[in-house]
């Protein structure tokens, strides 16, 4: 049985975790070719003792210099910063490059992987926000293949595999709604702690974050643009707090046809690492007898108005996604660091954009990183002058 290879990048993360998890499930079909993250040394430390792979790299420079010290003797190479994680994301013996580094900092080994040729299990939908044009042509001339794992994206991929689009109409999006749908009164007053309590999902605290403002719908939905190749007219999304149904495809002649599952992110990964094979897995099964009641809303955008946002910056085109994708993570981080209010986040955003983006087109790739840097600056200055979270 050939072992299918994959290199992990951000895999002490949540998206990482739970591969990792499928990888240890999988009876030996599927292997680690190389690890990568941030600067949790002790976690990657512990994975790669277990999983033995060929590389090990730390973003973090005195992160790496621990982990080197750590797998002395083991035979496994230790590799530092952005050097690093372009190896991990071409490395030879990697039949599947895992992209699943949070933000921005995804762009540039999702980029290196997809000219290498490789097929890429995409975890991180903001390389293809602000870079999706480029991704996807690289992936196109290099013979490779991008294969979405998020979950509403997966459930997609795998309802349009082998259909024809002319058939379909729309596709539909989910969103739980995060921690706040249901919510009385404003939103001023939110914790981190209160928007870190997602209702259905276990994620990182960025993607927590922007799943309670729906910001992480509006990437998803620019994301599923690239992937599927449709307009965004014609990617609807609809909220749905239980989390069962993650993608729905719906067809010219009125019909509907819909992907359900638990809400566990092993499940897609797993479909992304053996695709195109299915194979039998361990997890929770759907009762559908037990389910109950399936709820579906449409989404609220004046009380949640960041996914509006995210439309209106792809339609405007240019940098504007970059600049929308870079001043959330500014604001995001600024909010869980509370200096900014929960409010506020979807105000700078706004501000940055209209301040920053511009509208060239077709920017490369020097174009797009300029973008994400001004929008940053933009976006820390605003957030120095913005009003802090109320107290008491």
């Amino acid at each position: 049985m050939e072992i299918r290879r994959v290199s992990v990048l951000g895999s002490t993360g949540s998206i990482g975790e739970s591969a990792l998890d499928v990888v240890r499930a999988s009876g030996g079909r599927l292997g680690v070719a190389a690890l990568a993250a941030g600067s949790n040394w002790r976690r990657l430390a512990a994975q790669a003792r277990e999983f033995r792979p060929l590389l090990v790299t730390a973003a973090d420079e005195t992160a790496a210099r621990e982990l080197g010290r750590e797998l002395a003797g083991t035979g496994v190479a230790v590799a530092a910063g952005a050097e690093g994680l372009q190896r991990a994301a071409t490395l030879a013996s990697a039949d599947i490059v895992l992209s699943a580094i949070v933000g921005a900092a995804g762009i540039l080994p999702t980029l290196a992987a997809a000219r290498a040729g490789k097929t890429i299990a995409l975890a991180n939908k903001e390389s293809l926000v602000a870079a999706g044009g480029l991704i996807t042509a690289a992936v196109r001339e290099a013979g490779g293949a991008l294969l979405p794992v998020d979950s509403e994206h997966n459930a997609l991929f795998q309802l349009l595999s082998g259909r024809d689009a002319a058939e379909v109409s729309r596709l539909v999006l989910t969103a739980s709604g995060g921690p706040f749908f249901r919510r009385d009164g404003g939103l001023d007053d939110v914790t981190p702690e209160d928007a870190l309590r997602h209702p259905s999902w276990s994620m990182g605290a960025k993607v927590s974050i922007d799943s309670a403002t729906l910001m992480n719908k509006g990437l998803e939905v620019i994301e599923a643009h690239w992937l599927f190749g449709l307009p965004l007219e014609r990617i609807a999304v609809v909220i749905h707090p239980q989390s069962i149904v993650h993608g729905a495809l719906e067809m010219t002649d009125g019909a509907l046809l819909a992907h359900l599952s638990p809400p566990d992110m092993r499940i897609p990964i797993a479909a992304a690492l053996y695709h195109p094979q299915r194979v039998a897995l361990p997890w929770q099964r759907l009762d559908l007898a037990a389910l109950g009641t399936l709820e579906f809303f449409p989404p609220d955008h004046g009380r949640f108005p960041a996914l509006e946002l995210a439309y209106a910056a792809f339609a405007r085109g240019g940098t504007a996604p970059a600049v929308l994708n870079a001043a959330n993570e500014v604001a995001v981080q600024a909010f869980l660091d509370r200096r900014l209010r929960f409010t506020a986040i979807v105000e700078v955003v706004a501000d940055v954009l209209a301040r920053t983006a511009t509208d060239q087109e077709s920017p490369d790739l020097d174009t797009i990183m300029a973008a994400d840097a001004a929008a940053r600056a933009a976006a820390a200055e605003r957030v120095r002058i913005s009003p802090a979270p109320r107290r008491g």
